[in-house]
């Protein structure tokens, strides 16, 4: 099983996703580590990737959760996510075994966490474009961003039964 923390940045995908992760003894897999250095080097400048940019960071990101499955591995992931059309391309393979979880909350809040927020390259100029591309999956289960992340963990496996 892939669980996959989705939603704009500052949301909580990573600190959820290793909470998780940390609860389940599953491996976290942190989604910006596979973008270009060319992509982060833009967001970092406050330019909005566009779907060119995010085509090989979204294969990687496939790539990684292929092999996964392949092996048996469960896994929490944290990636954006932002489109109908990304998700249905990282879970074509296997979308019985990948599940989306939508860290939600509304802009302010976020645009609170990510002014707040210390070391990171994505550039708080680009919050509103994400909000505008969001697309969540109607079928996601649904977390508060307001929640600790030790509660949004514990709600994430009571929802997933894991």
């Amino acid at each position: 099983m892939v669980i996959v923390l989705m939603g704009v940045s500052g949301s909580g995908k990573s600190t959820v996703g290793k909470v998780l992760a940390e609860k389940l003894g599953w491996p976290f897999v942190e989604g910006d580590d596979y973008h270009t250095a060319a992509n982060v080097a833009k967001m970092r400048a406050g330019t909005p990737l566009t779907d060119a940019d995010r085509k090989p960071w979204l294969a990687a990101l496939r790539d990684r959760m292929d092999e996964a499955l392949a092996r048996g591995e469960s896994v929490v992931l944290a990636c954006s996510a932002l489109k109908h059309a990304y998700q249905d391309y990282l879970e074509r393979h296997d979308p019985a075994r990948i599940h989306y979880v939508y860290l939600e909350g509304s802009e302010e809040v976020i645009r609170e966490r990510l002014e707040a927020r210390k070391g990171h390259f994505m550039n708080p100029g680009l919050l509103h474009s994400q909000f505008e591309a969001l697309e969540p999956p109607t079928d996601a289960v649904r977390i508060d961003v307001r929640e600790t992340p030790e509660a949004a963990a514990d709600e994430i496996r009571q929802k997933l039964g894991v």
